[in-house]
């Protein structure tokens, strides 16, 4: 699929440059107890070194944010917001909670037929993603059908390593993520896909969901998490929470919003001393 699998990382975001609170969290499925191994590792610049931290402390780092009014952003796996709901009966109920993931229809027509067995956030951890889906009261999915309209082209890329050194790491890491997964085999086989695909958006799509963009359409349900022959789906039922789930978006909106973030991210900051 190519959904990034920093599972077992939790952080606070921060912008404009600053430095951003990480600890390393779970490192096992609830569900299968695999391991969680880093995807892409041979596109990382070798100056990149392993953070371990000490036990709880991702726990910790969610549990101070999600107190002082953060929205908590899941881009991996639940296993370490399902933990935290475990440790802390109730954390989940009182905080905003986006996932990217989640299955509760088809793609749209000539994009891939992906079922929920393709949602490897969830699917990787079954048994963490039903805790959370049962536990968060405002619940966000930004929905794996929706995440296929937010797509990453190779026409993208002169204009992301033009950005700087952060554009040409994700443009270097993008690249080798297409050949691996077969991209461009993928969208010249379906008619809503461009022939030079390099991967979809689908984390950039769940962060830019939880602080609002504008692009986005929803739907809200009430669902609850099931599991059956070891597939989790989010299904109707009256008693679930009132979920709201991501069907859609404005595609190239999004990508010229994403674009134009990495580009922000990497000018100077000004200095508030004249």
């Amino acid at each position: 699929m190519g959904v990034a699998r920093a599972a077992s990382r939790t952080c606070c975001d921060s912008p404009a440059g600053k430095d951003v609170p990480v600890a390393a969290g779970a490192a096992v499925s609830m569900t299968t107890f695999e391991a969680a191994e880093p995807a892409g590792a041979s596109s990382w610049p070798a100056a990149v070194a392993p953070r371990p931290s000490p036990p709880g402390a991702a726990l910790d780092l969610l549990a101070r944010n999600a107190a002082a009014g953060a929205t908590i952003v899941g881009i991996g796996p639940c296993t370490n917001l399902a933990l935290l709901e475990v440790a802390r009966p109730g954390s989940l109920g009182r905080t905003p909670v986006t996932l990217m993931g989640g299955w509760t229809r088809a793609p749209a027509a000539g994009l891939p037929a992906w079922g929920p067995e393709m949602d490897w956030n969830v699917q990787w951890d079954t048994r963490a993603a039903e805790i959370v889906g049962r536990a968060a009261a405002r619940l966000t999915l930004a929905a794996l059908p929706a995440t296929l309209l937010a797509q990453l082209r190779a026409a993208d890329l002169p204009r992301l390593r033009a950005s700087g050194p952060l554009g040409e790491l994700l443009a270097r890491q993008s690249e080798a993520r297409a050949a691996e997964a077969g991209m461009a085999e993928l969208g010249r086989s379906h008619a809503a896909l461009p022939d030079d695909l390099l991967n979809f958006h689908y984390d950039p799509v769940a962060c830019a969901v939880a602080v609002g963009w504008p692009g986005a359409v929803y739907e809200e349900t009430r669902l609850l998490p099931v599991v059956r022959d070891g597939v989790l789906r989010f299904e109707p039922d009256p008693a679930g929470h009132l979920i709201r789930v991501l069907v859609g978006l404005d595609g190239p909106a999004f990508t010229e919003a994403w674009l134009t973030a990495v580009e922000a991210a990497q000018r100077p900051q000004m200095s508030d001393s004249k």
